[in-house]
């Protein structure tokens, strides 16, 4: 069953650290820009892509495990057939929930998350849910 508004927007609401996996360097890529979005709405926003070593010059880390600190949720930009090693790395570092980004989903990876606690969002982009629910860019972290 999908999220109700009123916990995406709970989860968005208190939520405070988001890794970003498959964080691009490019900034016409959607992972780049959504990632830029949530930094200047206040959110500590981590990269997460083993091919790089800085964007924009903050550091970039190889997986979920490499974060310095935890993580409220792990933003997937990255194919279905990558979730569950995404899932399976969230389970182990006890992030909040995944948020799978438009055209990911992966059900039995879903389930799996499911089943350790974590909230699940799949197939929806961040940065929409954010608009539509009302959470103003600055400020509401």
């Amino acid at each position: 069953m999908p999220p109700s508004d009123a916990e995406l927007r709970d989860l968005l609401a208190t939520s405070r650290t988001i890794a970003v996996v498959g964080h691009s360097d490019k900034p016409h890529r959607d992972s780049y820009r959504i990632a830029h979005y949530l930094r200047e709405a206040g959110y500590r926003v981590y990269a997460v892509n083993p091919h790089l070593a800085t964007i924009d010059g903050e550091s970039v880390y190889p997986d979920l495990p490499s974060l310095p600190e935890p993580i409220d949720i792990v933003d997937v930009f990255r194919r279905a057939v990558f979730l569950p090693t995404v899932v399976d790395e969230a389970i182990a570092i006890r992030a909040r929930a995944v948020w799978a980004q438009l055209g990911v989903s992966h059900p039995a990876a879903e389930a799996r998350a499911r089943a350790a606690g974590l909230f699940v969002v799949s197939n929806r982009c961040i940065l929409v849910e954010r608009e539509r629910l009302g959470l103003t860019t600055q400020g509401s972290v």
